[in-house]
């Protein structure tokens, strides 16, 4: 299991539930390996010369060296912008993966938009929120790195990210269409919420293409966007009970 992480705070703040999931999952005798992206946590570099292809390259890098050391099904689990780089990166392996996501967005387009609207949201309260978005856009189209949140993002990561969509890998060339398993779980505090329409739309295209998907929402809070760091202990279980039911279905 590899784990990708979201970006910018909600990685921050997503920390406690990744490493609770990670123990889960390795108690339960699956090998685990965390990375920080290039230029986040703990990793070299700054954010600001992130490079979307550059953390693809960090996501193959990290899976062949599991599949170097272990010979069992791979499995990508990603978060929101995560699970872009998840599909991205499975597309260029030469081996199959299974998913495992979190909160996925389907389109890192939407991500991005939700990101330049915190400086809006910061600049609003210094009196100058009109035309904020608008106004970020165009230093990034012009070339130049826009601060958002305390993040200096540039003109790469921004239009990799913004490119990045939530669909199923395409097959190598003259090769039959891939198939495998993906575990789409989301959260909401509604009891009884179902997948956000364009979520439940995404996830038939996965099925059209020949992937088993089971979906599912947990109740609990969006903790990568909390403003304190809380916990989804029912995404844990939940997480817990579709790997034990799929992968006893990938059990020949």
């Amino acid at each position: 299991m590899l784990y990708i992480h979201p970006w910018c705070e909600e990685m921050n703040k997503s920390r406690r539930m990744a490493a609770w999931q990670a123990r889960a999952l390795a108690s339960a005798g699956c090998a685990v390996l965390q990375i920080d992206l290039h230029g986040c946590g703990d990793s070299s570099g700054d954010f600001g010369e992130a490079r979307w292809e550059g953390w693809v390259e960090d996501v193959l890098l990290a899976a062949r060296w599991l599949k170097q050391r272990h010979s069992v099904a791979l499995w990508l689990w990603g978060l929101r912008a995560g699970c872009l780089l998840a599909v991205q990166a499975a597309g260029r392996l030469s081996v199959p993966c299974q998913f495992l996501f979190w909160q996925p967005s389907p389109s890192g387009k939407t991500l991005l938009q939700q990101f330049l609207r915190l400086k809006a949201a910061a600049d609003l309260q210094q009196g100058e929120a009109k035309g904020a978005v608008e106004q970020a856009r165009r230093e990034l189209a012009a070339g130049r790195s826009v601060e958002v949140a305390g993040y200096s993002l540039p003109p790469a990561l921004a239009t990799g990210l913004e490119q990045a969509v939530l669909d199923p890998p395409p097959p190598p060339n003259g090769a039959k269409p891939r198939a495998g398993h993906v575990i789409w779980l989301e959260l909401s505090t509604r009891e009884g919420a179902g997948l956000l329409p364009a979520s439940a739309s995404k996830a038939d295209a996965w099925r059209a293409a020949g992937y088993v998907v089971h979906s599912q929402v947990v109740q609990g809070p969006s903790f990568w966007q909390t403003q304190e760091i809380e916990d989804a202990p029912a995404l844990i279980e939940a997480t817990r009970s579709a790997l034990s039911a799929t992968t006893a279905l990938m059990t020949p």
